[in-house]
């Protein structure tokens, strides 16, 4: 078994703090950023504007996840404390919402360019798990998102928890919603090299929904929820709706492909 006491900030200036879960979230986009470039895009016109895509992409994701905290985690806090909204150094994202607000800023973006908003989110998604595992990493170096009790031998005390041993549940997620993902959509992204356009966007969906609802048996629910409709998480009802629109979005697109 594992003992977990890391320092969630990275760097000190001063008194100034650089922790691993902002470093998480500029990696993840700058890392992002760079494969799908050099990669990913071969659209010519999609990678002249990728370089703007970028900043809508950013509010998508900060003011997507932020609004996504408050609304499925947290709302009774928030009614309470408005202006707390607004404090986003304090922690509080969701994934989720993140996603909610990437399809929104895409769907912007595209329409003013007169593009297929759908293209954008593709490479997205093939971007994505890598943004997500850092992620998850800096959640387990904070000592959030942590598991259930085990007693298996990978067991981790989380020392800024309590004394219990309990799942790295940050690490199942950064190890299948990270890198089993990006595999997967690598992948299907070279035997569908003439897919239509949100084939890879619906498998995303798919598959880390997949992932993320199995995962959450073993991670602890929000304390401020519990468990809810048949004793779900609520990680684990909105991912159940995201495989819906996931599974959706692939049999209208096959569809659409086979049409044309």
């Amino acid at each position: 078994m594992f003992i977990n006491n890391f320092d969630p900030v990275a760097f000190n200036f001063f008194s100034f703090e650089i922790r691993w879960y902002s470093l998480s979230y500029v990696f993840g986009i700058l890392i992002g950023w760079v494969l799908a470039k050099k990669i990913f895009i071969n659209n010519q016109e999609i990678k002249t504007r990728f370089d703007d895509y970028i900043t809508y992409l950013i509010l998508g994701i900060i003011i997507g996840g932020r609004l996504g905290y408050v609304l499925f985690y947290n709302l009774d806090y928030y009614l309470d404390n408005p202006i707390d909204i607004m404090k986003i150094w304090e922690g509080g994202m969701s994934f989720h919402g993140g996603v909610i607000g990437i399809i929104i800023s895409s769907i912007w973006f595209a329409k003013k360019n007169k593009q297929n908003f759908f293209s954008y989110l593709d490479i997205v998604s093939l971007v994505a798990p890598i943004g997500i595992f850092l992620g998850r990493i800096s959640n387990y170096i904070n000592s959030e998102l942590f598991g259930t009790e085990t007693s298996l031998p990978w067991g981790v005390k989380f020392i800024k928890v309590d004394d219990l041993y309990r799942h790295p549940s940050q690490l199942y997620e950064a190890f299948f919603e990270g890198f089993v993902l990006f595999l997967i959509l690598i992948y299907f992204q070279k035997k569908l090299i003439n897919k239509s356009p949100g084939i890879i966007s619906g498998l995303f969906l798919v598959f880390y929904s997949i992932f993320r609802f199995i995962i959450e048996f073993f991670r602890a629910p929000d304390e401020q929820l519990g468990y809810l409709l048949l004793n779900l998480t609520m990680g684990q009802i909105i991912s159940f709706m995201f495989l819906l629109l996931g599974t959706y979005l692939i049999i209208r697109k096959y569809e659409n492909k086979k049409e044309s």
